[in-house]
Formats: C-alpha cells, sequence, structure tokens
C-alpha cells in the first residue's frame, strides 16, 4: 500500500489526545501508543484509520512509524516540518505542546473517538500501558530488538470482520491511496 500519512491530521489528533488527557506535557512513547489505539479503533470503526501513518511492532509495543520519526528526528536543513511548528523537540523523552495545530482536519466522530481512546486509557502509565494493552494486542509480534511492520490486514483479524469484510477494506484503503495520487 502506498504512503497516505496525514502529518497534519496527525498533529491535531496528538494535541487533542494530549487536551483530553489534560497534558501540556507528556511522554512521546505514551502518545505514541495512544494514536496507535485510536488508528486501530478507526480501522476497525469504520475500514479506515486517522492517520495513514506505517505501524511497527517494536520491544515496547506497536509504534507508529513516521510519528515516531517526526517526534524523534529533527527535519534537515530547508526542510519543514507541519508538526515542529506545534510540539517541542523531545526533553527527557516528553514532548510539549506549544501552539494549538486546530482540528479542521478531524470530523467530530474522529474527535469523539479521539475523547473515548484518552477517556479509556489517558491516566494509564505508560509501562502499565505497554505491558497490559499493548503487548496482549494480538496484531504485536516481539521484535527482540529490531522492528517489525504491521499491515492493516494484521489489525483488522483481531476485530468480528469476516475475512470478505478484511477484504473489502483492503479494497478500499489500496483505491482511496491510488486517488490520492492521482489528485
Amino acid at each position: 500500500m502506498m504512503n497516505m500519512f496525514n502529518e497534519k491530521k496527525t498533529a491535531q489528533a496528538a494535541s487533542l489526545l494530549m487536551h483530553f488527557c489534560g497534558k501540556k506535557e507528556i511522554h512521546y512513547i505514551k502518545l505514541i501508543k495512544l494514536l496507535y489505539l485510536a488508528d486501530r479503533e478507526a480501522l476497525f470503526r469504520w475500514g479506515r484509520p486517522l492517520t495513514y501513518d506505517r505501524y511497527v511492532s517494536m520491544n515496547h509495543g506497536p509504534v507508529l512509524s513516521q510519528t515516531f520519526d517526526l517526534i524523534r528526528d529533527e527535519p534537515m536543513p530547508g526542510e519543514e516540518h507541519f508538526w515542529a511548528n506545534y510540539f517541542s523537540e523531545p526533553k527527557n523523552y516528553s514532548i510539549k505542546k506549544k501552539n494549538n495545530p486546530g482540528s479542521e482536519e478531524l470530523s467530530d466522530a474522529e474527535i469523539n473517538l479521539i475523547k473515548e481512546i484518552a477517556s479509556k486509557y489517558g491516566s494509564i502509565d505508560r509501562w502499565t500501558l505497554i505491558n497490559d494493552v499493548m503487548h496482549k494486542l494480538p496484531e504485536w509480534q516481539d521484535p527482540h530488538g529490531s522492528a517489525i511492520p504491521i499491515e492493516y490486514k494484521d489489525i483488522l483479524r483481531a476485530s468480528n470482520k469476516t475475512p470478505q469484510e478484511i477484504t473489502s477494506i483492503l479494497g478500499e484503503l489500496d483505491f482511496i491511496g491510488s486517488a490520492k495520487e492521482i489528485f
């Protein structure tokens, strides 16, 4: 599947997660886990993730790969990322929100989903979230210090969707990717 990552929408979702968790500063591992859970639930509910990020299994559970890179890597000279305008560089593994990126990329249903994820998981400390939630997700595999890609089909298999429904969702996602490439 082609890369359809939406950096602006991801930043807006991250900002809302922090807001709904009552945080101006958050450990970035926890934020990435919350974003993954929101993406996963959106995929279950609507057949589409929020961020369209790439997922990998890492030692501390599933990770949104491109979001992880945005947080940890400084942009190259002359390169600017939407993310960097709204979030600080990590300090002691935490990031702060510098400005509000808005929420116009997110639908009301997506905002409500983000609020649900924050309500359900926001008060859990990051290690409990990793060990008691993320490591128990069926799509996560222990990479033993490496990274293993997680495909949409791996996540969808954990839902109550039939193989035909999964095939249909994957076809729709491919179609969306092709349409975005054309336009």
